[in-house]
């Protein structure tokens, strides 16, 4: 699983979405690997690659709906296209990148 497999998979699911909804990084994962495979052991991977995202505006990452970082500790994450008062750029096109 490459860093473009998991930045493709997250727009994808995010696309599926309403605009403003989110997703699970376990979402991501479980998509990418299936429930049968050890997608749990990819979950800092996913995580770093949000991270990655949304260090450069096209990702928004919350827990109880206030920005964080997707790689500190402190439990479950969502995973949301940024605001565009947030600076970001709202498309789930990866290759709209700033």
């Amino acid at each position: 699983m490459t860093d473009a497999d998991i930045e493709d998979r997250i727009f994808v699911l995010l696309a599926l979405r309403q605009p403003e909804a989110t997703i699970c990084p376990s979402e991501v994962a479980l998509s990418l690997v299936g429930e049968d495979g050890a997608w749990r052991d990819h979950m800092p991977h996913v995580r770093q690659v949000a991270q990655a995202l949304a260090q450069h505006h096209r990702l928004r990452v919350t827990r109880g709906g206030v920005p964080v970082s997707a790689t500190a500790p402190g439990g479950p994450i969502r995973l949301g296209l940024p605001r565009a008062e947030e600076g970001g750029a709202p498309t789930s096109d990866p290759a709209a990148a700033p």
